[in-house]
């Protein structure tokens, strides 16, 4: 299967999986508000790992070892590109005060919203690439381009305040400075009005937005099958939240890990464009130089530990409160 084409028995199986999945996740066993622990975080990131081997052997088995080290490729570069996701999530939650025992229900819904943003921005992609070949070197060009920009980037800043879609979301919904239990809305003063954590969750779906653009064109070099594109997205995603109970105490100790995301979409749009010229970097080269980059940074980072330990105060701007405009 190619292009946008192929067994519509395929997508259907395979949304219906993850939303199976995802029900028992929120419906099952997390129905009740709590703070995810180690032992939970490390059960679910095992889950999910597992279930995304499984499926890269059925993609061996059915679709040949080409496709199956698309997929493996794939889901690699998607879940490292998403590890950078973890400190920015870390940033938000600490910027508005998020207790612990509501950002798993944030970053679920934010999942939810990621697969269908992910899924629009994939079909897109590839329409695009079957009209326009070409835009390829353009997606190579901006990966380079972000890639040189992350080496020099040193810090990440969280200011919701000034994103332009956050300001016009709250220009027409009210939002409280207060958290309502896990509500997303509340009534005040008998106005329906979003509590802080839907501006939360706003501010984390703009997040993953953001680093969709960086994401989705990287994944294009491997491949152009969209399937393979969509579901190594989707098991780096889900993936991803249980990662972030895991890691989220230890993350920022990852400092060398950023030089080698960086590294890794430099690598990603060159290869992108030395195809302009005829030069093929081959998937399983791809694959080993990913995995030597990344593993290597982690490393690096714990073999040479920041000096200083790396904290996180932030406070919410005492005037960021639409709900009293």
């Amino acid at each position: 299967m190619n292009g946008i084409g192929g067994a519509t028995w395929l997508w259907v199986g395979f949304s219906l999986f993850i939303l199976t999945m995802l029900s028992l996740d929120l419906g099952l066993f997390n129905r009740k508000a709590h703070t995810i622990k180690y032992r939970e975080a490390w059960v679910w990131s095992g889950v999910w790992i597992t279930l995304a081997s499984i499926f890269a052997g059925l993609v061996f088995y059915y679709r040949g070892s080409s496709a199956g080290w698309d997929f493996v490729t794939g889901y690699l570069i998607e879940l490292s590109l998403s590890v950078d996701n973890l400190f920015v999530f870390l940033l938000i939650f600490s910027y508005f005060k998020v207790p612990a025992i509501f950002q798993h229900r944030v970053l679920f819904w934010g999942v939810m919203g990621a697969l269908i943003m992910r899924l629009t921005m994939i079909f897109i992609g590839a329409a695009l690439i079957q009209r326009f070949h070409w835009i390829i070197y353009i997606f190579g060009a901006f990966l380079v381009y972000t890639g040189l920009k992350m080496f020099k980037q040193e810090e990440v800043e969280i200011h919701p305040e000034q994103n332009p879609i956050v300001r016009l979301v709250t220009r027409f919904l009210p939002i409280s400075r207060q958290y309502d239990g896990e509500k997303f809305f509340t009534t005040i003063n008998g106005k329906r009005t979003g509590t802080l954590l839907l501006l939360v969750l706003i501010v984390v779906e703009i997040t993953d937005l953001v680093f969709a653009v960086d994401s989705i064109p990287a994944i294009f070099v491997i491949t152009r099958d969209t399937f393979i594109v969509y579901t190594s997205n989707v098991f780096a995603i889900l993936g991803l939240r249980s990662m972030y109970f895991l890691l989220a105490g230890v993350v920022d100790k990852f400092r060398y890990l950023r030089f080698g995301l960086a590294l890794v979409l430099t690598f990603i749009g060159v290869k992108m464009l030395v195809s302009a010229v005829g030069v093929h970097i081959p998937t399983k080269f791809s694959l080993v130089f990913v995995a030597l980059v990344l593993g290597g940074s982690v490393a690096a980072s714990f073999l040479f530990p920041s000096d200083e330990a790396h904290k996180i105060e932030v406070d919410m701007p005492a005037d960021f409160d639409s709900s009293k405009k």
